[in-house]
């Protein structure tokens, strides 16, 4: 039997080729343990995936609890701001109303134990120097300002400034 030359480069070819794919594809075990070596490792970040998935979905299911417990406790919403409703509810004021009171400001005076405007109104000398600083407000903001009379004149229930004196309220 006689081989061309054409035919010998071919057989040549495909015994060098299926030679080097032997060696790729045994490497003594080592692609294969590679590859199962990846597979492992992604199939446990997809387990921890999902059981952290699971956790935090079970943590918004008891959030979505409580927040359903509470909201049954409190009843239905009133007419007015939810600021207000709020505000009545846990005892407290609005005194943002306060002319030159933030919303910040306001939760600053609630922090350091001020909630209503009588607390406001029956503030000493020193108390305002203290709520001055507390606040970042220049000494004597609260006395030019006014928040003493503003917040009794909430308290009684009048309308404070222009508003007030307009209607016949102050």
């Amino acid at each position: 039997m006689s081989f061309t030359l054409n035919e010998l480069a071919l057989l040549l070819i495909a015994l060098v080729v299926g030679w080097l794919l032997g060696l790729m594809m045994s490497g003594r075990g080592k692609y294969h343990r590679l590859y199962r070596d990846e597979e492992i490792a992604h199939r446990n970040a997809i387990k921890e995936r999902d059981a952290a998935l699971r956790e935090r979905d079970a943590r918004i299911e008891a959030a979505n609890v409580r927040i359903a417990e509470l909201e049954r406790q409190s009843g239905p919403i009133g007419p007015g701001t939810a600021t207000a409703v709020g505000g009545a509810v846990h005892g407290r004021d609005d005194l943002s109303r306060i002319r030159g009171v933030s919303q910040a400001q306001e939760v600053a005076m609630n922090e350091a134990g001020y909630h209503r405007y009588g607390q406001i109104a029956a503030l000493n000398a020193e108390q305002e120097a203290t709520l001055e600083a507390r606040l970042g407000l220049k000494p004597g903001t609260i006395a030019h300002e006014d928040w003493r009379g503003q917040a009794r004149t909430l308290d009684h229930g009048d309308k404070p400034g222009l508003l007030g004196r307009l209607t016949g309220s102050a």
